[in-house]
């Protein structure tokens, strides 16, 4: 079992509340711990927005139950209303994020409403907010996220796995059982990999000098994020037309994986390259390399497209294949540039710390 940040604080929150809502001398405490539950955020950014939004939303959820109990009573039909008027309103205004703590706040008011209701019910709104700031404090100080690290080596190892598996359909010695398996799994960390980018795109570094270069990463690891999406097509596309490829005659089969192999590696290479174990402008050598492989899929296409020993049903099927190790040539040469320009420009501010992955 592995404990994450946001795990641990979420439970920094929680404990938190509960002291403070103690300290204060509240006497449900375990309202607040439940407030800082749905408070806490994945990202520092998204706390400093959502903390204005949360007040107001609470607020109003406030509102709204102490008039429905005082003209209407508390019966259930009535809490059942106030949940229905403070969705929709939250709706409304494109607040979704923020719904399931509005409607705790509601239904904690109006759950058991004392004689004096009105100090009850600002006991219970303050008790709420307690946990709010709570967990906007926890968010702030304790185990920021460090999304860049994360992002890195999401992107690598995905990356690693669909190499891997290219090289081996390119030399026919893949288990296609497995293969159908790990796909699933695939497509899924790339999709894991683009929300964890969305996070690491929110984030603000509120000094300039580091927010331009911040901005330079997200640049950058969006481009990341493309060349993996190009090799995950190389790689279904190869899977989808094996049985295509390896009954092309031997010496299209040759460029075909010779030309892999030099993307691949200049994949990899690139990567390295971002965190300092490759030196900038060294991969003029494998750019070549890659130019002349895309001239040699171009020639061999027009060479062997009308040439009667190849089955033209077969080839059609097969270009896109040829299309998309062309497309991923172009984003990793994209990628490259991207890479180079962030470390010959702006060199003091253009600092990556990416930390080996913890085991």
């Amino acid at each position: 079992m592995k404990l994450g940040a946001r795990i641990f604080k979420t439970g920094l929150a929680v404990t938190l509340a509960l002291y403070a809502a103690m300290w204060l001398g509240f006497e449900t405490p375990a309202f607040g711990a439940l407030a800082a539950f749905f408070a806490v955020q994945p990202s520092v950014h998204k706390s400093f927005v959502l903390i204005g939004n949360q007040i107001q939303a609470n607020l109003m959820s406030a509102v709204l139950a102490i008039v429905f109990v005082l003209a209407f009573g508390n019966e259930p039909f009535v809490i059942g209303v106030v949940v229905m008027l403070v969705i929709a309103i939250l709706l409304k205004f494109n607040k979704e994020s923020i719904i399931p703590l509005a409607v705790v706040t509601a239904v904690i008011i109006m759950g058991s409403p004392s004689d004096n209701f009105i100090h009850f019910a600002s006991n219970r709104f303050l008790l709420i907010m307690l946990g709010v700031f709570a967990a906007f404090i926890v968010n702030m100080i304790f185990l920021p996220p460090k999304h860049e690290n994360l992002l890195y080596h999401r992107v690598v190892d995905t990356n690693d796995e669909i190499i891997q598996w290219i090289r081996l359909l390119t030399r026919n010695e893949a288990d296609y059982s497995t293969l159908k398996k790990d796909l699933n799994r695939l497509r899924e960390a790339i999709i894991k990999v683009e929300n964890l980018f969305l996070l690491y795109k929110e984030e603000r570094n509120y000094l300039k000098k580091n927010e331009y270069s911040r901005l330079r990463k997200v640049v950058v690891f969006r481009q990341m994020i493309v060349a993996s999406k190009k090799a995950m097509g190389i790689l279904k596309s190869l899977d989808k037309n094996e049985h295509n490829l390896h009954h092309m005659p031997e010496e299209i089969q040759e460029i075909i994986q010779t030309q892999l192999d030099y993307l691949t590696n200049y994949h990899e290479r690139i990567m390295l390259k971002y965190i300092g174990k490759v030196k900038v402008n060294t991969t003029d050598d494998l750019h070549d390399e890659v130019g002349v492989g895309k001239r040699q899929l171009t020639d061999m296409f027009l060479n062997f497209y009308d040439n009667k020993e190849i089955d033209r049903n077969e080839w059609i099927h097969f270009f896109p294949v040829i299309a998309l190790i062309i497309e991923y040539s172009e984003e990793l040469e994209h990628l490259d540039l991207l890479v180079d320009g962030f470390f010959n420009f702006h060199k003091t501010e253009n600092e990556v710390e990416i930390t080996e992955r913890d085991l």
